[in-house]
């Protein structure tokens, strides 16, 4: 049965014979393999092009500020997997990437979108906080969340965003998307009644974008880097488990307040 207007699968990333690798139209062997860093070889895989030394800096910093950040939920699920199933590391770290969404890591495809809609406005001749403000008013009236401002550790901004902000003005990146950034933490307040101040959900897409990253594998940079971090901590694991002593910590925090049999008390310690 056929579904779509696509009948022959192409692809322009990797093909290969018994002698040589392309990948992206280049000998993996004699011209990537001890060539390029690791991250060089993810931009070139994902866009088909070498990052210019700006855009290599920027993607750079976004994956070392996201890869870690203690025991987030994405850790202790991974952590757990890994203690109940030592020999599947592929399990664990998928545990863990799997809490991608719109609430964790997967925040700064959202906040970008959000800084795209903004920039239309802009280009249809408002101001960064007319259009932040419209923008960010318009989603609250449609009840969607605003993604990347706020953090429950860091009250004021996200230390990680005005290091992601330095690098970018720094190696000269378009600095359009950090201004509407900072329109929108400005626009929260006006719209929330209450302040909101940038983290690094937010840097990341303000950043990335003014890089010439594209926002359709923004998702892709935090599960990424968090892949790194989730390795780092299943090594730990192997070392120092602490997997079943978050179980017994979850459970033992855990008030029940449901229904009891007749005659049944259950002593919650």
């Amino acid at each position: 049965m056929k579904i779509g207007k696509v009948t022959v699968p192409r692809t322009a990333i990797c093909t290969a014979d018994e002698d040589t690798i392309v990948v992206r139209g280049k000998d993996l062997c004699r011209e990537l393999i001890g060539k390029l860093s690791f991250t060089e070889y993810f931009h070139l895989l994902l866009t088909g092009k070498h990052p210019t030394p700006a855009a290599l800096a920027v993607l750079d910093a976004t994956l070392v500020a996201i890869a870690e950040h203690g025991l987030v939920p994405s850790v202790q699920a991974s952590r757990m997997t890994f203690a109940a199933a030592p020999d599947a590391l592929q399990g664990a770290v998928a545990a863990g990437i799997l809490g991608c969404g719109s609430v964790i890591l997967g925040a700064s495809e959202t906040a970008g979108r959000l800084f795209l809609e903004i920039e239309a406005r802009m280009q249809a001749g408002e101001s960064p906080d007319d259009a932040a403000l419209f923008v960010v008013r318009a989603w609250r009236e449609a009840k969607r969340p605003i993604p990347g401002y706020g953090h429950p550790l860091h009250k004021k901004r996200d230390p990680r965003v005005d290091a992601l902000f330095a690098v970018a003005r720094t190696q000269g990146t378009d600095l359009r998307y950090v201004t509407i950034a900072e329109a929108v933490e400005r626009a929260i307040p006006k719209v929330l009644g209450r302040e909101l101040n940038l983290n690094v959900s937010a840097a990341i897409p303000a950043v990335l974008l003014g890089a010439g990253f594209p926002i359709e594998s923004m998702r892709g940079v935090p599960i990424l880097a968090r892949t790194a971090g989730l390795i780092a901590h299943l090594y730990e694991e192997t070392q120092m488990p602490i997997g079943f002593a978050l179980s017994y910590q979850a459970e033992s925090a855990v008030e029940y307040v449901g229904d009891l049999p007749p005659g049944v008390a259950i002593k919650q310690e």
